[in-house]
């Protein structure tokens, strides 16, 4: 069997810390050919960007792929709405996990596996302002904790 490679693009660390994600599912990407150069440059911002099902196909809003520089004609609008790929069954299972009230999907990882475009997509639920506030608390317990422990004789 042959090995799979993975190299990580780009993820969206606002994805991680807004939401909770509840479920993680790998997606193919319809892209054009000066998107795919530009993506392996690394060349891809997450900001506002998500997931929806419109007539039972899945599709990406808000992902922005800077303009390939030796593309000229052939580059496409950087914010444009893309399809994502995925298997019936995880279509019909989005669907309804989508339709429970508070659920969504977010985009959390872009990487590139055996030489394709590939990007981790999330189930995810929103955070109250008050969970955040919490999360931050415990991050600076822990690192408070881990300072005294460093410099302690």
């Amino acid at each position: 069997m042959k090995k799979e490679e993975f190299k990580a693009i780009a993820t969206n660390k606002k994805a991680y810390k807004d939401y909770y994600l509840l479920e993680n599912l790998e997606a193919g990407l319809v892209l054009t050919g000066t998107e795919v150069k530009s993506v392996r440059l690394g060349r891809v911002n997450f900001k506002d960007s998500y997931a929806r099902i419109k007539n039972g196909e899945v599709f990406l809003f808000n992902l922005h792929i800077s303009p390939y520089e030796q593309g000229n004609r052939y580059n496409v609008e950087p914010e444009r709405t893309r399809k994502l790929l995925l298997h019936r069954k995880q279509i019909d299972r989005l669907i309804d996990k989508t339709q429970e009230k508070g659920l969504t999907l977010v985009p959390t990882k872009l990487y590139l596996k055996n030489g394709l475009v590939k990007m981790e997509l999330a189930v995810a639920q929103g955070k109250k302002l008050f969970d955040k506030r919490e999360e931050i608390k415990k991050a600076q317990v822990q690192k408070d904790l881990r300072r005294f422990l460093k410099n302690r004789p």
